[in-house]
């Protein structure tokens, strides 16, 4: 059974997706949806490797093309070494999605420089170092769509989250101006922002804790991962080519 048979179906055949934070989470429902319409996948992944190399195999049980790649993209060096491998194997990369992201979390006043510095690392400098090299290719292809996955800590303030509010919302005027360059030569940039997803980043939640933030949130849940998908597929899809430098912001009305 199709993990996404519900969505609106897009055609991603012959398309070459790289996917950053992809063993888990939203990154993997990514992968799974591409995969499932036709792309060829390329999943990075840092720290999971047995859950990486379980996707690999689910997907290639079922006839799809998924390739699984170890890099550290917060390193300018690993995430250049990463492209310049994709490319040379597939030819080409048509969409990126940064989705590589850590927390945490603590007050301002007790927040450890380590603690800053790791999550701007993964989270903002991540973004820099992959899109640099792939756009470089997206320049030569003179086609490209780039989503990059920001949060509604981005636009909303949260206690306990200066280190990733601020990488989150960097990632916002990041797009923005990077859709400016990148316009002229075909390639889009843009933006989606979830709210409170139930992945392994909420799962520590206690119920007490879950239901303080669903009182928040308008629809009075929290999101799953196809709901955030569905967007990044919309973004990624040829039928939406005049779409660029902007936000799809996914959570249930938290922001509102």
């Amino acid at each position: 059974m199709e993990l996404f048979k519900k969505m609106i179906k897009y055609t991603f055949e012959n398309k070459v997706v790289l996917i950053t934070g992809a063993s888990r989470g939203i990154g993997k429902a990514t992968a799974i949806a591409f995969a499932e319409q036709g792309a060829q996948v390329v999943a990075c992944y840092h720290a999971s490797r047995e859950k990486a190399i379980s996707l690999e195999g689910n997907l290639k049980k079922r006839g799809l093309k998924l390739e699984i790649i170890q890099t550290d993209v917060s390193s300018a060096k690993e995430a250049e070494v990463m492209v310049d491998y994709v490319i040379k194997k597939y030819k080409k990369i048509d969409i990126l999605v940064n989705n590589a992201g850590i927390r945490r979390d603590n007050l301002l006043a007790m927040m450890s420089a380590d603690d800053w510095l790791s999550v701007i690392n993964v989270n903002l400098n991540s973004i820099f170092n992959v899109t640099k090299w792939v756009s470089r290719a997206m320049i030569g292809q003179k086609s490209g769509s780039i989503i990059n996955i920001s949060s509604a800590s981005a636009l909303k303030g949260v206690e306990g989250q200066t280190n990733y509010s601020a990488s989150k919302g960097a990632i916002l005027s990041f797009t923005r101006s990077a859709s400016r360059e990148l316009g002229k030569f075909n390639i889009r940039v843009n933006n989606v922002i979830p709210g409170f997803i139930e992945t392994d980043m909420v799962s520590g939640l206690n119920d007490q804790g879950k239901e303080k933030l669903t009182n928040h949130i308008s629809l009075g849940r929290f999101g799953n991962v196809e709901d955030v998908v569905s967007s990044v597929l919309f973004l990624a899809a040829d039928d939406t080519n005049y779409i660029t430098g902007q936000s799809i912001i996914v959570d249930g009305g938290l922001c509102a």
